[in-house]
């Protein structure tokens, strides 16, 4: 009886785990993270060909929390302990609800290329909200690299958008903040179980809120389905909202949050070649030297001592 119930428990905690990666793996993971996150965008701009703001983002959240419940279910993975559910809930408004409505919401009169200044200043936003909530304390060196990029991509991305402001920057710089936060508190809980199960019990906890949000979302918003709005609905669902989340909790568990969030840096430079290849936005000559500064900056980052 007593060895049955030490296997029990065994295998309760490895199940409850986190994930231990070498720091290449995790950068690499991290990376596939931002390449998945680089299409949200481009493939919200698709959705709403088809679909109204709040359709979209209350179905993505339930597709996707279906995907992570069936997931979670299979492997009969145990509730996370009391103590954890305040930072899923952090989670949950940050990357579940808060900035997917936020930037859908501003991308109906922003193009692509404005709304990649949230994504630009993004990883330096994350990076000082992990100083605040867990402590980190990265190199002065770290802080500079961090805040070159962000500058780089800021300067570029509003370029990109002819500098002009509109209400939509309300939405984003709300979406920033929140965003910022989910990222932070995921990447603590990540410490303590497994990315994907950090990402599949916050989409899972909303299902109470998007389930009849979507529902009535539409009845009175019209839609219709074309493949540009089924491709783009699926990917911010499947891709973006679980599949780029789980790998990108398990880079920030493995190399740290700061670190992980300054690849972020490229995400702007690549959500504007996606924006030309598939929504035909065109660029201007400065991005392949904005890339190639910030590619330095991220090589900084990634070297300095933390």
């Amino acid at each position: 009886m007593r060895a049955q119930s030490s296997a029990t428990a065994s295998a309760s905690i490895a199940v409850a785990a986190p994930e231990r990666e070498r720091p290449g793996v995790g950068t690499l993971q991290a990376a596939l993270g931002v390449v998945a996150f680089s299409l949200t965008f481009p493939a919200t701009a698709w959705g709403l060909e088809g679909f109204g703001p709040w359709s979209l983002v209350a179905v993505r959240s339930v597709l996707a929390a279906l995907i992570a419940g069936g997931a979670l279910l299979a492997l009969r993975v145990p509730l996370p302990a009391r103590r954890h559910w305040p930072g899923l809930m952090v989670v949950a408004g940050g990357v579940v609800l808060g900035f997917p409505l936020l930037t859908t919401l501003a991308l109906q009169t922003s193009t692509t290329a404005h709304a990649a200044v949230v994504v630009g200043l993004l990883p330096l936003t994350t990076a000082l909200c992990s100083a605040l909530r867990v402590g980190t304390r990265p190199s002065r060196t770290f802080w500079v690299a961090a805040l070159a990029g962000a500058v780089a991509v800021a300067a570029f991305t509003v370029q990109q958008s002819g500098g002009a402001l509109s209400t939509a920057d309300l939405y984003l710089f709300g979406a920033l903040l929140v965003c910022a936060a989910g990222y932070t508190e995921g990447g603590r809980l990540a410490r303590v179980m497994p990315g994907w199960q950090v990402i599949g019990w916050a989409l899972v906890l909303c299902l109470p809120l998007t389930v009849p949000v979507a529902a009535l979302a539409l009845t009175q918003e019209p839609w219709r389905l074309t493949a540009h709005s089924v491709t783009g609905l699926l990917w911010v669902a499947a891709g973006s909202q679980f599949l780029g989340l789980v790998v990108w909790y398990r880079g920030m568990a493995a190399i740290g949050i700061p670190k992980a969030s300054q690849l972020q840096l490229a995400q702007p430079l690549l959500t504007l070649v996606w924006s030309v290849l598939l929504l035909g936005e065109r660029l201007t000559v400065a991005a392949p030297l904005t890339a190639a500064a910030v590619l330095v900056c991220i090589a900084v980052t990634q070297r300095a001592r933390g």
